[in-house]
């Protein structure tokens, strides 16, 4: 497992991915995203009533909400089977062409983080999205001729942390937009009481709630708490998690009442102590804390936002002054000054 520092990273770790048991298969064991399911239902029994493929997806939000779950329960609820793949795999046309024609009808394709895919290989999905036709030049030089194939019709699942780096001609292509938002603490619990049952555990509700509030809003964060409680459950109190073994667990892991770890204090307080709450450039804070600034940007912020205790401004992010009551630090009131 990856350092301390990084427990509530909502990206996947090894044994994240290893806890497939844990996806729901269907939307009634689908936990949240309400509006979003029953938006789902309604596209779903139209295109199966009408005998069609559904409309192409395209799932967007920060990491560790559900969009590869999603992809698979729509997949399920269609009653066809699921191919997946990433952008990053995805090199070269003849990649994605030879991924195209292998596909069945009515089939799902489903590409996590599509905005990795270069635009080269991008431009081979055009025709394929719209008409189910495959373009495939043969030959070099004077003698190339362009040879059209007839794909079976298929629904493109799409899945990306930053929908700002797709292309405009791609992302009009999604009939289907979809936004993950954060969970509530209620969902994250009732998401955290059900794993538990999987896990074979015992868990209190106070302690199931415990674990929601320091989840920083995401199913896979508190998936992982859930397991990191379990461990000093077995050790201390005879396999059952309770509330004090969640908030033992959790203070030894560096994760606050607010869910935030040692990279989120470090980087608000860096803001407040180094720059008296910003504005700071998002390079200037990358490097002050030694991490990447796509990894702040992904990563740290959308809660940080999210909680209220960060804000993007023109000039810079600026530390609020919920951040320093988080912190244990005197309000300043200099933001709305600085603002």
């Amino acid at each position: 497992m990856e350092d301390l520092d990084k427990i509530t990273t909502p990206s996947p770790l090894e044994e994240d991915i290893k806890e497939v048991s844990l996806r729901p298969r269907y939307f009634d064991e689908y936990i949240g995203q309400d509006e979003m399911k029953d938006n789902l239902k309604v596209f779903i029994e139209s295109s199966k009533q009408r005998g069609h493929c559904l409309d192409h997806v395209l799932l967007h939000g920060p990491p560790g909400l559900g969009k590869t779950t999603m992809a698979n329960l729509i997949a399920n609820e269609m009653g066809v089977s699921l191919k997946c793949t990433s952008g990053p795999v995805i090199e070269k046309q003849g990649d994605l062409a030879a991924i195209l024609t292998s596909l069945e009808p009515r089939q799902v394709l489903f590409i996590d983080e599509i905005h990795r895919m270069s635009r080269v290989v991008e431009e081979v999905l055009y025709s394929a999205m719209e008409d189910f036709k495959l373009d495939i030049m043969i030959g070099q030089g004077p003698s190339a001729r362009t040879l059209r194939l007839d794909l079976p019709p298929f629904t493109l699942i799409g899945a990306t942390t930053r929908t700002g780096l797709l292309s405009t001609p791609l992302r009009e292509r999604f009939g289907i937009p979809l936004h993950f938002e954060f969970y509530k603490t209620e969902e994250l619990q009732t998401i955290v009481s059900r794993s538990a049952g999987i896990f074979d555990v015992e868990i209190v509700d106070q302690a199931a709630m415990a674990i929601g509030q320091r989840s920083r809003g995401t199913p896979r964060i508190a998936n992982r708490l859930l397991r990191r409680a379990r461990d000093f459950a077995v050790i201390k109190s005879g396999g059952v998690i309770t509330e004090s073994i969640v908030n033992e667990t959790l203070d030894r892991l560096g994760v606050d009442p607010y869910g935030m770890d040692a990279l989120d204090r470090r980087i608000l307080e860096h803001l407040i102590h180094g720059h008296g709450g910003g504005p700071v450039g998002i390079n200037t804070i990358a490097a002050s804390v030694g991490e990447e600034s796509d990894t702040i940007e992904d990563v740290v912020e959308p809660y940080l936002l999210q909680m209220g205790f960060l804000q993007r401004t023109p000039r810079g992010r600026i530390a609020t002054d919920k951040a320093r009551e988080a912190l244990g630090l005197p309000v300043s009131g200099s933001t709305q000054s600085s603002l």
